[in-house]
């Protein structure tokens, strides 16, 4: 089967006849429904409906076309889709005992509760190094204010903390 391209002006007019919902299961019945639609979710949804679904593999920047999976999320290959769910804390914000516990809980438990809904777990020593980096008051981003893709999440505990953007290298 060949590949469908698209002129400008027919991805104009699709992206006017879309259909924007904040269930994901509006959006996976209205595709599922329909041979030509194509929806954009999480991969939860996508897992949780494989039988009435068909996922579009990517062409990540290495140039490899990879369907979504816990698998490719946790290999970093499916990019730039897949991305980890941060918590950002302001420091002053952690010294009220309410947010030390929540961010704590978040830390300890997180692996756990991101399976509970079907979501990709970091790896579990990932959670350590962000409670014991949040247990030394170590805040900020390790991406230095500017948007990466594909990093693994080893990369980013090895990298240093930023509290302001910085030039990029």
């Amino acid at each position: 089967m060949s590949e469908r391209k698209y002129t400008l002006v027919e991805a104009v007019n699709l992206a006017l006849h879309r259909a924007m919902a904040e269930d994901d299961n509006v959006l996976v019945h209205g595709v599922s429904g329909d041979e030509n639609a194509l929806g954009y979710f999480g991969l939860a949804y996508y897992t949780e409906n494989k039988g009435k679904l068909k996922a579009v593999p990517i062409v990540n920047p290495k140039g490899v076309a990879v369907t979504p999976s816990e698998e490719t999320v946790k290999a970093g290959t499916y990019v730039p889709l897949a991305r980890p769910i941060f918590i950002y804390v302001n420091k002053k914000s952690l010294e009220r005992p309410e947010v030390r516990r929540f961010v704590e809980f978040y830390l300890t438990n997180g692996g756990e509760l991101a399976n509970e809904v079907a979501y990709v777990a970091l790896p579990s020593d990932a959670y350590q190094q962000a409670l014991a980096r949040v247990r030394a008051g170590k805040v900020g981003t390790a991406f230095g204010g500017h948007n990466e893709t594909g990093l693994a999440i080893d990369e980013l505990f090895r990298r240093e903390l930023h509290t302001e953007p910085q030039e990029k290298k």
